[in-house]
This record gives structure tokens, sequence and C-alpha cells, in this order.
């Protein structure tokens, strides 16, 4: 499959029959392009264009393909934004842009979404202190990407309306222009996103000019980052306004084509900013860390005393925003479910924290949580539908990767991971949504153990072992019991492992020897505290290591992962994203698995 192809379109300033006009121009001659992205001011500077924009607007003008802005000021914006926000389509979080009309979308605030293929992060307006409701980007945006910054992958074009400060430092001086370099329409919390997030491009206007910058490298990556600034459309000294570009998404590039550096790559122009900026913001944010303060956004203590709980807590901004949080158990602030699920539902979240919403009428996300008593149970259904349709694991989920799954039972279900540590890794998954696979029914136990078995005795015919291992988080979702062979040669060395391991993050396993697996999960059963998050691991030769994980104790999500890929010697693939493998690959590795007689052993056991 081709590389998606992109316009870039500096500040359009309301003059959309120009922009349009050149779109289909450079679409005939060089396309077909699959979205226009605009940086800078999008609406007239004056109200002599405001016809010409309404028209497209309104629908009276045509916009021959997708067309994205984040510069959310000028004349007409207030009216034009707050009848998208009110519309009912654009309720509750709208990363990949709120409808404005037919091939036109608002990127409100800031956010990340993916764009045939590419991954899109954006900070729309300007930099202000007044709060405006358009035009200007808040705090909480600012901390909403600082969050995206700690999640895995690569973000492949990052869009601002005003350029970084700094941004030539380092730079050839004879690629500049006059006025390049002064600080005018720059913006220092730009320079410190774009230090952080790592884009492959970084794209932005309001300057005025047009500036393609020498591509420089990142500090703590290997990829590079290029730079461009695109001058405004209709500017007098005919500067270039847009730029095509047909990036191939990071997510499907080598490592090796990552990582490649052009001769003229210069160091990064923020490495100024590594120790200044983060001493500012410890001194600007008196919370446990400064990496902890991109995570929290709404004070929740209200909240927990009406459910019981302590003062003074805080929401995690990141798990409420996407449903995930890449710290896991080592967030120092609170998973709320409950505020999750009225977010998809398009509640304001200001109402939800606080009981009211200071924007009133104006805001477009609905003001009712719905609490009566007729209504829970309609609640809890819609609840399980949203968490169905949202997880990766429902097989009625539209997220399932179902070219993953290589056999469905009754209870459970099983499905090659996406990103396999080793050869005939495999997911055993309960069919129905819950939260872990011990304590669940004596049916579903016994086909879980049927399961087990015949993977034991599929591995032992290739002269390898099964390890099991379960992370049980009590924020969990849908359970996973995880599956690795490891050659016989290495079954001795498991338990000392995964003892050192503990050790070294300052735990000791309980461990539990029996003849029969069942046995062993009966006393992980007595082990087990709904309350609490809990991790253990079956190994070949009956012994299971448990840990129940107290309250404020750093536990790594991917420890059985990353303790495994040590005994293999191949560190390099604890993290699962980097051994993602592509729909084809993947494919074909589902097949190899299914000649492999893995369904002999299934039935021997039925």
């Amino acid at each position: 499959m081709s590389p998606p192809r992109i316009l870039l379109c500096g500040d359009v300033l309301g003059r959309l029959n120009q922009l349009f006009k050149r779109v289909q121009s450079v679409n005939k001659s060089a396309g077909p392009f699959d979205a226009v992205l605009c940086v800078g001011q999008f609406f007239p500077d004056s109200s002599e264009l405001l016809d010409e924009f309404m028209n497209y607007v309104e629908g009276r003008s045509e916009i021959p393909i997708p067309t994205y802005f984040i510069g959310d000021y000028g004349v007409g914006a207030a009216k034009v934004l707050l009848a998208a926000s009110k519309n009912s389509a654009n309720q509750g979080f709208k990363m990949d842009g709120f409808k404005v009309t037919d091939n036109l979308f608002w990127l409100k605030g800031s956010g990340n979404f993916t764009l045939h293929g590419l991954s899109v992060a954006y900070l729309s307006g300007r930099q202000s202190s007044e709060g405006q409701q358009f035009g200007t980007y808040s705090q909480d945006d600012v901390d909403a990407l600082r969050a995206l910054a700690e999640e895995p992958g690569i973000v492949d074009l990052f869009l601002t309306n005003e350029w970084p400060s700094g941004v030539t430092n380092k730079a050839a001086a004879s690629d500049m222009l006059v006025g390049i370099s002064d600080s005018s329409n720059t913006d220092s919390t730009v320079s410190e996103l774009v230090a952080e997030i790592k884009p492959r491009y970084h794209i932005a206007g309001s300057k005025g000019v047009f500036y393609a910058r020498e591509p420089y490298s990142n500090v703590d990556a290997v990829h590079v980052t290029r730079f461009l600034g695109l001058a405004p459309i209709g500017n007098k000294e005919k500067q270039k306004f847009i730029h095509a570009l047909s990036p191939t998404p990071a997510a499907t590039m080598s490592a090796a084509d990552i990582s490649m550096k052009t001769p003229n790559t210069t160091l990064s122009p923020y490495t100024f900013l590594d120790q200044g900026s983060h001493s500012k913001e410890a001194a600007k944010r008196p919370s446990d860390s400064v990496s902890d303060s991109q995570y929290w956004r709404y004070d929740v203590s209200q909240k927990r005393q009406k459910h019981g709980g302590g003062d003074g807590d805080k929401m995690c901004f990141k798990f409420i925003y996407s449903g995930s949080c890449p710290r896991g158990e080592k967030c120092n602030f609170r998973h709320d479910t409950d505020a999750r699920e009225q977010c998809l539902r398009g509640v304001c979240l200001d109402f939800i924290i606080k009981g009211k919403c200071e924007k009133g009428p104006e805001c477009s996300y609905k003001h009712s949580l719905q609490n009566d008593d007729s209504q829970r149970t309609h609640r809890s259904e819609n609840a399980s539908a949203n968490r169905s349709k949202e997880c990766w694991f429902c097989l009625s989920s539209p997220s399932v990767e179902s070219h993953l799954i290589v056999s469905v039972g009754e209870y459970y279900y099983c499905a090659l991971p996406k990103g396999p540590l080793v050869e005939d890794h495999v997911l055993v998954i309960p069919v129905e949504h819950v939260p872990n696979t011990i304590s669940t029914s004596p049916e579903c136990e016994k086909e879980l153990g049927r399961f087990q078995n015949s993977l034991m005795m599929y591995y032992k015919n290739q002269g390898k072992e099964a390890v099991f291992f379960e992370w049980l988080s009590k924020r969990g979702t849908h359970a996973n019991l995880q599956a690795v062979p490891i050659p016989t040669s290495k079954a001795a060395a498991v338990q000392d492992i995964f003892n050192l391991a503990a050790e070294k993050l300052g735990f000791k396993f309980l461990a539990t020897k029996s003849s029969k697996s069942s046995d062993g999960r009966r006393s992980l059963r007595a082990q087990f505290d709904r309350n609490c998050s809990f991790f253990y691991v079956e190994l070949p030769e009956g012994t299971v290591l448990s840990h129940l994980i107290e309250e404020n104790e750093r536990f790594p999500a991917q420890f059985g992962r990353e303790v495994l890929a040590g005994l293999l010697n191949i560190a390099d693939k604890a993290d699962w994203r980097n051994c993602m493998l592509g729909k084809e690959e993947e494919t074909k590795m589902v097949e190899d698995f299914k000649k492999r007689s893995f369904y002999w052993y299934l039935n021997q056991e039925s």
C-alpha cells in the first residue's frame, strides 16, 4: 500500500477560494491527495472575506477533499465554532475533528488521532492567560500533550499555530530569511512540547514566511524531526504556502528506516531546554514530581468524599482522556472508570467533578449524570456495551483483531498476540468481559484447564515447556492469560530468574508446589483479593509463584514478559510494541500456527 499523500497549508486567513483552487490544481497534477492540514489563522482577518468563507461553511461552495484546521480565531470564528460545538454529532471527545461542514473539520484544543495510518498530534490556537473559548489553548491542552509524550510509538505530524521558540538554533544561517530568527509569533511552550513529543514532522504557521529547517536529531530517540514553517495564503512575497508530503507511517517502518539520518542533520535546537524547563516546571508545580503533573487535571476530593474515599485525590487526565494510562499501577492519580464512562457518553468533565460547569450554556457537553434509580440498570447495560465496544479482547468489539484468533471455545478463546515475544506465544482469553481468570465458574475453569493442557503438550512436542502468567490489575478490564514456550534446557532456571527479578523490585514471591495445575489455581483463588492487584506465574514443574501487590507498590505491568525476555536473551522484545507486525505478517503467523498441529492436541483434551 502506498503512503498517504497530505497537503500542508499555512495561514488561510479566510481565503478559501484561493486555497481550494490551488488544492484542485495540485490534486489534478500530482494527486490524488488524501487530506489538507491547515496551520496558522484559518478564519478571515477582515469582514471583507467573510461572505466567501461562509459560502463554504454553509454548503454553497464545495470543499474538494477533507480539510482539517487548528487556527480557530479570526472574524466569524466564534459564531461558526459555537454552532459546531452544539452539534449533537460533536459531543464528547472528538480528537479527530469537530465536523463544521462536509469535508471541513476543526481540531479543537489538543489531541492525537490517526489519519490514513499517520499519527497526527496538534495544539490549536495561541497561548493566552485570558481563558477565551476559541482561539487559545489551555494548560489542560498542554498537559494532555505531555501525557501523549510518554505513550509508546512515534508521532508522525505535529501541528501548531505558532513557531517554537529557538527552532533556528544550530540551523544553517544560509537557509534563513530576514525575520525568521526574531521572537515574534513564537511560543516557548511549543518548544517544550515538541522537545518532549519528538514528532517526525513539525508544521507551524503565523510567522508570515516559509522556512524548511534541516532535520535535527532528538534527545533519547533514534529518529529525526523536520520543521516546516508555512507562509500565509496571498502573501505579497509569493512565499510558499502549500506543501505536499507523502510520509510512510512510522508504525509501519523498520527500525533501520526510522533511524536514517541525512548528512545535514543537526543537533536538537531545544537541548538548552532539557535542564532549564524542568527546573521551571518543578518550581511552578508543587506536586509529587514534574512527570506526575501532566497526568492530573481535576481535583476529585469532593467525589471521593461522596463515595467514602479519602481527601485530596486527583484524577488521572490521561486515563479519562484516552481510557488508558501508560504508567499503569505506577500512576499516582486515580483511574476513575465511572468518570471515564460518563465522558464517553458526552458528559462535561467539569460537571462530573465539580457539579457545575463555568461555561454554562455555551458548553457543548452534557450536564446530566442521569443517576435516578429507574435508569440504573439501563446505565449498567450501556456501560457494559461501551466497554465491549472499546475492548481489544471482546469478540463483539469492532476493535478485536479477529484475524489473530486461533480457537474459540464456549468460555475461552485462544489468540496470538499482536507483539509476540517468541513464536507460538499464545493468549488464552475469556469470551466474557471479565477482569481475571481466577474467580470464574467451575465450567470456565475446566475449559481453561483444557486449553492449558493442550498448549503444554503442543509445546512439549517441540522440545519446549510452557510458562503461564497473568497480571490482574484491580483497575483491569478484560483478562488474558499468557502462555510462552521456553526451551526445555532453560526450564530449571525460570524460578530463579523470577525470584531474582522480584528481589530487585523489593518483594518475595509466595511459592506453592502442586502436582496438578488445578490445585495450584485453587491456591491462587484463596490468595486473590479483588481490592488489590495480583501477579502470578505457573512454572513448568508445577510451582506457582504469586504476589499480592500493595496499594502504593510500584509494579511493572509487563513484569512477566520482561523477565522471560531476560531469560531468553531477547531484552529488546520486552515491550510488545517493539515486536508488532503488519496485518499480512500476522495472518501468516496464524496460518503457520494452525499448521503445527495445535488442534490435534486440543482434540485430545476434549
